[in-house]
Formats: C-alpha cells, structure tokens, sequence
C-alpha cells in the first residue's frame, strides 16, 4: 500500500471520527429547545456537551488540515465548488460556539431562549449540509479535465443530495435523543427516550432511501458495508422498548461509521468524481503532494493523532457521569 492511499485511509478516519462525535453533539443542540420544560432543564442539556463540543470540532480542523495537506488538488477543488455550503456550515458553527459561550452570560430569559434556538440553528445547518456534501461526494459533480468545479449552487442541491442531508439530520438527531438518554436523568431522560423512539422510523426509512438511490443515481456496487449500516440502525426501538438505551447509542454510532466507510470505500481512489467525464475525477494520485511531503506529514500524524486521541479520551473518562439539572454549573 502506497502513501497515496495510507493518506486516504487516514483522512476518511478523520471524517468518520468527526461524524461519530459530532453526530451526537449536534443532535442534542437540535433537541435542546424541546428537551426541557425550564431553564434548568435546558442548562442540563448544554452541560452533557458543554466539556465536548469544542474538543469534537477538532477533528474537522484536522480533517480539513489532512485534506489540504495530504491533497492540495481535493481540497481546492472542493472548497471552490462548493464554497456556499462550506461558509454558511462555518458560519453556522460560529455562531453555535458564541451561543454556547453567551447562554450562560444572560440573566434575562429571553436572550436564553434566542441562545438555545441559535444553538439549535447552528447544530441543524451542518447536520444537514454534511449528507449534502457525501452525497456530492459519491453521485458525482461537473468536474472539467483541470479539476475545477463548473456547475452553480443548484447542481450540489439535487434530490439524491437533500436526500443524504435528510438521512444525516435525522440519524444524528436520534444519536443525540439516545446520547442525552445516557447522560441525563429524571423528565430529560424520560423525554429523550420518547423522542428517541419517534425518530427511529424516519431516521431509519430516510437511510433506506439513500441507500436505495444510491444504487441507481451513483456508480456505487450494492455491498456489505451499506447493509451493515441499516441492520445497525434497525434493532434500536426493539432496544429502547427494553430500555437497553446504552447498546442502542453504540449501535447508532455502527450505523454512523459503517455509512462513512462505504461512502470512502466506494469513493477509492477518486477523491471527487466527474460526471462530465470519469476520466476528469481527481484521484489520490493526480490530487496528491509530493511523496516526500506525504512521508514528512505522516511522521507529523505519527506523533500528534494519538495525543489527540488520548487527551479526548481523558475528557470523555473525566466527565463520564450523568448531569444532573440540580447542577448550578453551566459551560
């Protein structure tokens, strides 16, 4: 195996980390406006991510890093094209972080209330536009013989595309009910559960979906991977009906991470396919860095991944426990 293809493998580990965090992250900043029925319901439900969500959008700055790094062409190629869906998911995530930081800021219940609904509108838009963009990934985009990206905003707007941002938006929306299911107690754990239960059907339908149209609107071969996402996805009612909410988040987090590795399984070794033409895709080899920058980078992810990892792990460990909403404490 080439360094062309140990960077791809790499950068798609990035990405599935990222959504196996940040699904639950902003899944519970899309419930917190219906989760409590007070304030301190509500700052119970910041605080289960409050230690996190700052942690988790580091692997989408290291992913991003990788990308720009690793392959200059992909990163290029793909920020250029689709630029409005990057800056309103980045604007989005602004705006969720300075919410986060103000909530707490504000005696006035008012400017809590419009926090929350930031929060909410901040978790919403990248949940969505991230289906989006795999979507893209896999279907194909007008990609001319130079690598650069020829089609408007319309074209990343397709029905297959709005299709993906669905499943996502939805998928998450229900790993952050089963997340906060875990992490709370008393009425939240109640309610989480409840709205645990009445997201499994679209969340679950909404993946058939794509998975079905996948087959037909994409190049992708009917395989393993998509299959084992959906049995994943499938027991979690029977398992919230038994109030087995622990094995039902870790198989909602499979799910997760078996859609992002069929998505990069069938994506190798293009890294952005063409539908003008599939000899115009990028591909790792003609997006890539020199082999002796590749060679310097992996020493570099050698030594700083496995410090990232540790020290979010510890941060997970330290803050294992359920919130209370007795807490005074708010992040």
């Amino acid at each position: 195996m080439d360094l062309h293809s140990i960077w791809f493998i790499f950068i798609a580990l990035l990405f599935t980390i990222l959504f196996l965090l940040e699904g639950f992250d902003f899944g519970t900043g899309i419930l917190l406006p219906f989760m409590g029925s007070d304030d301190r319901e509500r700052r119970s439900v910041i605080n289960t991510i409050g230690p996190f969500w700052l942690g988790n959008e580091v692997w989408l700055v290291s992913a991003g890093g990788a990308m720009f790094a690793a392959f200059p062409g992909w990163y290029a190629s793909l920020l250029s094209g689709f630029y409005p869906l990057f800056l309103l998911m980045l604007l989005s995530l602004i705006f969720r972080g300075a919410a986060f930081e103000f909530r707490s800021k504000f005696s006035n219940p008012a400017l809590k209330r419009v926090s929350e609904w930031i929060i909410f509108g901040g978790s919403l838009v990248p949940a969505l536009l991230w289906g989006v963009i795999l979507s893209n990934f896999i279907s194909g985009v007008p990609v001319d013989a130079s690598g650069n990206y020829t089609g408007a905003l319309s074209k990343l707007l397709n029905p297959f595309a709005l299709a993906g941002g669905a499943a996502s938006a939805l998928t998450f929306t229900l790993y952050g009910a089963l997340f906060l299911s875990l992490k709370t107690s008393g009425r939240v754990k109640e309610r989480a559960i409840g709205i645990a239960k009445k997201l499994w059907a679209p969340a679950t339908l909404s993946l058939m979906v794509c998975i079905a149209c996948s087959v037909t609107v994409t190049s992708i071969k009917p395989g393993i991977l998509p299959l084992l996402s959906l049995l994943s996805l499938a027991p979690v009612i029977v398992l919230l009906q038994k109030n087995r909410s622990g094995v039902a988040f870790i198989m909602t987090a499979l799910a997760i991470i078996f859609t992002a590795l069929a998505i990069f399984t069938n994506l190798y070794p293009r890294v952005l396919v063409s539908n003008l033409n599939p000899a115009w895709s990028l591909t790792i080899y003609n997006a890539s860095s020199s082999e002796y920058t590749l060679s310097i980078l992996t020493v570099v992810a050698l030594i700083f991944t496995p410090l990232v990892i540790i020290a979010q792990c510890l941060s997970y460990w330290v803050f294992r426990e359920r919130v209370s909403t007795d807490s005074e404490l708010e992040y």
